[in-house]
């Protein structure tokens, strides 16, 4: 799949056993300076169980898509609205 995969999506990542459910898009790592991410996510099938169980992780890190997350008009409307601003995001990140 070409772009960011819609959140419910369910992927694995490389080096890891355990599959993760995208929860959300274009995250910045807490801290001074902090990355930004592509996804946020959590573990699948146990879901959100607060912010310290959660993973932050982009695209070249999945290793196998399991599923596809609902698509609809509006969440491909989102998604060009999301991949600018990521792109956005990250030249201002490579400009520091």
């Amino acid at each position: 799949m070409e772009g960011l995969l819609p959140v419910g999506s369910v992927v694995l990542l490389k080096d890891s056993t355990k599959k993760v459910v995208i929860i959300g898009f274009c995250q910045r790592e807490i801290g001074d300076g902090g990355k930004i991410w592509d996804y946020s996510g959590c573990l699948y099938p146990e879901g959100y169980f607060g912010a310290d169980k959660c993973f932050l992780f982009n695209a070249d890190q999945i290793d196998k898509l399991y599923f596809i997350g609902f698509q609809d008009e509006e969440q491909l409307k989102f998604k060009v609205r999301a991949e600018q601003l990521l792109a956005d995001k990250r030249a201002e990140e490579n400009q520091m």
